[in-house]
């Protein structure tokens, strides 16, 4: 086994000022976005403009952050630990100390690029195909900050890459799947690559945001097969449904359908220039 480092969550104090890691992969993750965006608004043919990036990514950063807290604080705190507000009302403030849930951040995203989409009159889905490759480094990136803080393990298990985490009751030292790297991996740097590779030609509308949808709801699926659930939600069914696996379940149908319809019915890309 590997032992945890048990790294600082905290990377820089100032006075009374504190800069969390899992802040700092946040502006990575928004950073990343930017500097992609502005490459992919730079190919050959391409209907978008610097300008059109910057604003995209402002909105983009609005429905994640709002989204993701919203969606956390509803879905995993509320239902669940509702004395967590009560005893700390300016607990859902608190990103800094981790808590956000991606399924309520794609909600929160997916909302403020449909009204972005409206307000320069584009076509809402060449919006989120052109969006779709740019979230998977920052989802690497948070990942990174989950495992960072020590949040997120997986289940028990004796294969020779498992980290050896303090039992949270006993202190006792429990060989734990570092569900947080997988995660980083399979839904950060491989989608991210997927898509990046997949937008580089015009592909039919719909197409790049449905392909992003089955391969994230498919990987983190599967990868909730060995990561913990949530200790105050458990699991919903038996020892193996979680909330992520339900969650993922309308994003899998709802991409599929996507790619059926650009297959079946293809629909030239407003992000490129026609011939």
């Amino acid at each position: 086994m590997i032992r945890y480092p048990d790294i600082d969550p905290v990377a820089l104090s100032l006075g009374p000022v504190q800069v969390h890691w899992y802040g700092i992969m946040y502006v990575i993750g928004f950073v990343a976005a930017w500097w992609l965006a502005r490459r992919q608004a730079a190919r050959p043919g391409s209907t978008w403009r610097a300008e059109d990036v910057d604003d995209l990514i402002f909105w983009a950063m609005l429905g994640v952050i709002l989204g993701g807290r919203i969606g956390y604080v509803l879905l995993y705190v509320l239902p669940h630990t509702p004395e967590l507000i009560s005893h700390d009302p300016l607990y859902p403030l608190k990103i800094w100390q981790g808590g956000m849930s991606f399924h309520g951040a794609l909600a929160g995203v997916i909302l403020a690029l449909v009204l972005f989409a409206r307000s320069r009159k584009r076509n809402a889905l060449d919006v989120l195909d052109f969006a779709a490759p740019l979230p998977g480094l920052g989802i690497l990136a948070g990942r990174i900050g989950n495992f960072i803080n020590g949040e997120l393990w997986g289940a028990p298990t004796e294969v020779s890459w498992a980290f050896a985490v303090p039992d949270p009751v006993t202190g006792q030292l429990i060989g734990r799947h570092p569900s947080q790297l997988y995660e980083a991996v399979l839904e950060g740097l491989c989608l991210f690559l997927l898509l990046w590779w997949f937008s580089r030609k015009a592909r039919p509308r719909g197409s790049v945001l449905g392909l992003g949808l089955v391969w994230y709801a498919v990987v983190r699926s599967l990868v909730e097969f060995v990561r913990l659930p949530d200790a105050q939600i458990g699991y919903l069914t038996g020892d193996w449904l979680t909330m992520g696996q339900l969650l993922s379940l309308p994003m899998y149908v709802a991409g599929a359908w996507l790619l059926a319809s650009a297959w079946l019915q293809p629909r030239p890309s407003g992000n490129f220039a026609r011939p």
